[in-house]
């Protein structure tokens, strides 16, 4: 079902493979670029197009190179707003990485890209933490998400021969694993990138509280994201140390997984993670406590938030943005939020997209959010 909805909704892109990564420049700042190549994009025929990597931080405060993509209309100039994409889980291993996508013509996101790009914003894509260079992907780490989407801002506005201003205006988007992204990194932006003029924050089905996805998953359809998010927490946080707790099974399909792309995840449905592990690694308080940094509500946004979600989504409950929407309220941050009826989780994404970017597009025009706290 997913392929269908992918063949019919996204478009198809093609662009060069990303450059070699390298190790962070011990000198470099956070959203320094440390590679470029401009490359040539069929599907962006409208639009310059660089693959960079860039430096950032990790979770825990170790600086570290990610890669991502950065698309530059014809004609912007120092008043053209960038857009910071957040994409959604595309897996664990290198080939998922979204700028490989982007070369292959099959990147799922694909049409979410083009209607910022078209509009004629700037959109820079990060591919995350580990995913397209070395190291393992932190996935569903918080911060290290956040960092990431800030980066890439910096690095598009620091990338020469863009035409960019330091202080255009500049909106935060994703849904799903982007919308945990850019949640994170509405809350980080104050501290992290104060420099940044972020007009907006488009958060789409965020996974705000990683033990209710969790349980709501387990056993189903869907169990392998959380077999995902347990190895994105170990190799985050390496104390944690998995291993004791898996069995037979645990030890080899955590071995296996290391770099399954987000389709391969199904292969684990139907299953619990108790079929994997000796004991619930959840309930032991080094694992809870780290789980629990990576929800999101521990901070407020200071630009206007979107923040939609479908009652009928099959993969992260809708609960978890009800939560959230209390929390930034009750903390005063300005936030719009639309519960919908749009169905399934992928489908959200795709029939939502167009209101979404409208939304984004009235922020960056300077147009106040209504906002419904």
């Amino acid at each position: 079902m997913r392929r269908l909805l992918v063949g019919i909704l996204f478009a198809s892109l093609t662009v060069a493979a990303p450059a070699a990564a390298a190790d962070p420049v011990a000198t470099a700042a956070p959203g320094d670029v440390v590679t470029s190549r401009s490359v040539n994009a069929p599907g962006f025929f409208y639009a310059r197009t660089w693959l960079i990597t860039y430096a950032s931080t990790s979770a825990t405060g170790t600086p570290i190179t990610v890669s991502g993509t950065v698309v530059v209309p014809y004609g912007a100039d120092a008043d053209t707003p960038v857009i910071g994409y957040a994409p959604g889980t595309h897996g664990l291993g290198d080939q998922c990485a979204p700028s490989r996508h982007l070369e292959a013509g099959d990147e799922t996101e694909g049409l979410l890209i083009h209607q910022y790009a078209t509009r004629g914003y700037a959109v820079v894509v990060t591919d995350y933490e580990g995913i397209g260079t070395p190291g393992e992907h932190t996935y569903i780490a918080g911060r290290a998400e956040g960092n990431a989407t800030l980066d890439a801002v910096r690095a598009a506005l620091r990338l020469p021969g863009t035409g960019l201003s330091p202080s255009t205006d500049v909106a935060i988007v994703g849904y799903s694993q982007g919308g945990h992204a850019a949640g994170w990194a509405a809350q980080l932006a104050p501290t992290y990138a104060p420099e940044l003029t972020i007009a907006a924050y488009a958060v789409g089905a965020p996974p705000a509280n990683l033990k209710t996805v969790a349980e709501h998953n387990d056993g189903g359809e869907n169990v392998g994201l959380v077999m995902a998010a347990g190895f994105g927490m170990d190799v985050t946080y390496p104390e944690l140390d998995l291993a004791p707790y898996l069995n037979d099974a645990g030890r080899a399909a955590f071995a296996d997984i290391r770099d399954d792309c987000t389709d391969e995840l199904a292969k684990y449905a139907g299953h619990s993670m108790a079929d994997y592990t000796t004991e619930d690694v959840l309930a032991r308080p080094e694992w809870s406590a780290r789980v629990d940094e990576q929800n999101l509500g521990g901070a407020i946004p200071r630009a206007p938030v979107l923040l939609y979600h479908s009652n009928g989504d099959e993969i992260l409950p809708v609960g978890v943005s009800v939560g959230l929407r209390s929390d930034w309220c009750a903390g005063g941050a300005d936030v719009t939020f639309w519960r919908t009826d749009t169905g399934a989780h992928f489908t959200t994404a795709a029939l939502m997209s167009p209101a979404v970017t409208g939304w984004v597009a009235d922020r960056l025009a300077g147009r106040p959010a209504a906002g419904n706290c």
